[in-house]
């Protein structure tokens, strides 16, 4: 609900790149080519990468190739068909967790391809 409200006041978009935590940011910067473009849009909600199984402990590189890929080919047709794969994703609980926990492990930088 709180992330609702700060796309009320304009800090957030419904989509887009998710946003990194501020720990993260500085390093990724300086590892991965472009990670900086990610920031030049607000972050989302929900976006390309989450529902396309990048999420959680899956690969930061394919995260960070797809949130470019989103923020490269922008349209409103694109924000519709995420918006519509999240609202189908929460609805069949798809996603949501992993397996044999209540929630996602934190995130620690491995690169496990993502389950579909």
């Amino acid at each position: 609900m709180p992330q609702f409200l700060n796309v009320l006041k304009g800090d957030m978009s419904l989509i887009g790149p998710r946003p990194e935590r501020l720990v993260f940011v500085r390093q990724l910067e300086k590892e991965i080519p472009h990670y900086h473009d990610r920031l030049l849009v607000l972050p989302g909600i929900t976006g390309l990468a989450q529902v396309e199984g990048w999420r959680g402990q899956t690969s930061l590189q394919k995260r960070i190739e797809r949130d470019l890929y989103y923020i490269e080919h922008w349209s409103l047709w694109l924000d519709v068909k995420i918006l519509f794969k999240t609202i189908w994703k929460a609805l069949a609980r798809e996603g949501i967790s992993e397996p044999g926990n209540a929630t996602m492990r934190e995130f620690m930088g491995s690169e496990q391809e993502p389950e579909n």
